[in-house]
């Protein structure tokens, strides 16, 4: 097996791949995908959607697919997890790459944004008047999904989102303060962490972070730190990780209800760490 860390995304990819070439091949698809769906590389099929004020836009096939797993997404989440919500992610200030987003003071806060409508049905998006979408975490899993599912890796890592067909496969859950809160015997199948603790920056007197919550389109204010789901494919566990969180004190609830979910972890403000009934850790 060859094993190789390189940066996507944003974020620290981990391939653990059978040959050179499955290495090569899950890195070019990565490439492929951050190319299209990037929200801030000016040249991206995204940002020339976003930057349109088309209401139907043709879209290409990989767009088109990525569109439609953002899609089920919003479905099996109950609307709480929305590639709709870019145009909030950019009124609250992350516009830019995370690196270069600054300190602001209310005033330079858009808060008025629409509520997003969206929709893909072949290969046309449509949407509202100023919907704008952020593929950023959908499209990180679905990739890891892909290099997997293509028989490219075995086991696929990027910011938080895994992948695996080794049945082997284990997972350390790092709480927000570095210290393990979990290790979770992942096998075959996908799992996805997602924290507010890391990405925030100050508006005025208030701690923003990067995930909006569709219901107010303002940054959650939840007292989970970070989730962590379990689930078929990594596109799925990055959808569940962000409802729970969204969900707050009834995440955990929730996730246990669901049966596309086959385990979850929620890592609390106070550092206490709960866990559904699934949930298999590792000795």
């Amino acid at each position: 097996m060859k094993r190789v860390v390189f940066s996507a995304m944003g974020t620290s990819v981990d391939v653990t791949a059978p040959t050179d070439g499955g290495i090569a091949a899950t890195r070019q698809l990565f490439e492929d995908v951050e190319h299209s769906c990037s929200r801030f590389l000016p040249e991206s099929e995204l940002t020339r959607i976003n930057d349109g004020a088309a209401t139907r836009v043709p879209v290409s096939p990989n767009m088109a697919r990525v569109l439609q797993v953002a899609a089920h997404a919003r479905s099996i989440t109950g609307g709480l997890v929305d590639a709709g919500v870019g145009g909030a992610v950019n009124a609250w200030g992350y516009d830019r790459t995370f690196t270069a987003v600054a300190d602001r003071d209310h005033d330079a806060v858009t808060e008025h944004v629409p509520e997003p409508v969206w929709s893909v049905q072949g290969a046309v998006l449509t949407r509202s008047p100023g919907t704008r979408i952020d593929l950023g975490g959908i499209a990180k899993g679905w990739t890891c999904d892909l290099a997997v599912e293509r028989g490219h890796a075995t086991v696929v890592s990027a910011g938080g989102d895994v992948r695996s067909s080794d049945p082997e496969t284990t997972v350390e859950i790092v709480d927000p303060w570095d210290e393990t809160a979990a290790t979770i015997r992942l096998g075959i199948g996908a799992l996805a962490t997602s924290s507010v603790s890391r990405r925030r920056w100050r508006i005025g007197g208030w701690e923003a972070n990067h995930l909006i919550d569709p219901r107010t389109m303002r940054p959650t204010s939840s007292p989970v730190l970070s989730a962590t789901a379990m689930t078929t494919t990594a596109a799925e566990a990055e959808a569940a990780a962000k409802a729970i969180l969204l969900r707050g004190a009834d995440g955990l609830a929730w996730a246990d209800r669901q049966p596309w979910i086959t385990g979850a972890l929620v890592v609390w403000h106070d550092g206490n760490v709960f866990g559904t009934a699934g949930l298999e850790i590792a000795a």
